[in-house]
């Protein structure tokens, strides 16, 4: 029955386009699902014990990487993407074997990538050439006179367009998700949560089995930022490389369930509908009060329902436990 409603719910997510939405609706339902995705990615990973606080770091790479080959070099966005990729895997590799290689687990790993963010937003401002620094750039407009797209640029000027793209990389993300977790890599790290130990002592390889699973996020958060420059056509260190950033993922993911599939979509629209409540209820006077609040609500999240706001209807409702759900929080 859920999956019947599933599909129905999809099919009509998939028309709403077509329906007439002006432009602000339409705008809302892309960022929704471009941070739905970006929330995704990041679960992957947390919802193994591999909590991360610097994943806004894969999104400023990504980001900043298309618009600065753009502006600077004149290189497709589509070259830019495939440097932005390259980048954050080459970082993800030296943050994260260090930590698996030297057991830096838990509390402590989450330390480590907290500084991450913090790092790359820094050198993005210090860049301030190249980058515009705490300003922010925007790339340089590629849509020929007449026309309403480039595809070379990667600029559509249709939202409808852009809606189907991000609707296809959520819908990706979602397929990514269910893979890593029928697969044999999501049994061996809820092994290794629960003691690595005993994981290495049935052969299980620990080092390789993280970084794996680390790097597919890093590289699914990075064409989140891709995506997300391409969009906004306009990126800033603040929007995209912040520790702000990096906890509004955490928040999103674990207070819409990062143990269920769709659990951090509904994390997205959570924090949709709070921002923009805030933003209509408070204006210009609602900067640094709605991180208070975010803040507020995880802790609240994590102490009364640790599974997320899906994750705890579909156990009410009688489903399945959610798989992982122990040993992810050990």
């Amino acid at each position: 029955m859920i999956k019947k409603i599933g599909w129905l719910l999809l099919v009509i997510l998939g028309i709403l386009p077509l329906l007439g939405l002006g432009n602000y609706p339409l705008h809302l339902l892309i960022v929704a699902l471009l941070w739905s995705y970006i929330y995704t990615s990041w679960s992957i990973m947390g919802r193994l014990g591999l909590v991360s606080f610097g994943h806004s770091a894969f999104i400023g790479v990504g980001a900043y990487s298309v618009v600065m080959m753009w502006n600077l070099f004149g290189w497709s966005p589509w070259v830019g993407a495939l440097v932005g990729i390259a980048v954050s895997l080459v970082i993800a590799f030296l943050i994260g074997w260090p930590c698996f290689r030297f057991k830096i687990v838990g509390n402590y790993f989450a330390m480590v990538t907290l500084a991450l963010s913090e790092i790359v937003r820094l050198v993005i401002v210090a860049m301030r050439e190249q980058t515009g620094g705490s300003l922010g750039m925007t790339p340089k407009a590629s849509i020929a006179e007449g026309s309403s797209y480039s595809i070379s640029a990667l600029q559509f000027s249709n939202k409808m367009v852009w809606f189907y793209v991000v609707m296809g990389f959520w819908l990706m993300g979602l397929f990514i998700w269910h893979k890593v977790d029928r697969s044999m890599s999501r049994m061996a790290l809820e092994a290794i949560a629960e003691d690595e130990e005993a994981a290495s002592s049935i052969g299980i390889n620990i080092s390789r089995n993280k970084m794996g699973i680390t790097l597919l996020s890093a590289l699914m958060t990075c064409v989140g930022g891709i995506l997300y420059a391409q969009y906004q056509l306009y990126v800033n260190p603040q929007t995209v490389a912040s520790l702000t950033v990096s906890l509004q993922i955490v928040f999103g993911a674990i207070a819409g369930g990062m143990f269920v599939m769709l659990g951090p979509t509904v994390g997205a629209l959570l924090l949709l509908v709070l921002s923009e409540s805030l933003r209509i209820v408070l204006g210009s006077q609602s900067q640094g009060v709605d991180q208070l609040i975010y803040g507020s609500l995880l802790i609240l999240f994590i102490i009364y329902m640790p599974k997320g706001i899906l994750g705890t209807l579909l156990a009410r409702f009688g489903q399945k436990p959610v798989p992982g759900h122990t040993s992810a929080t050990s």
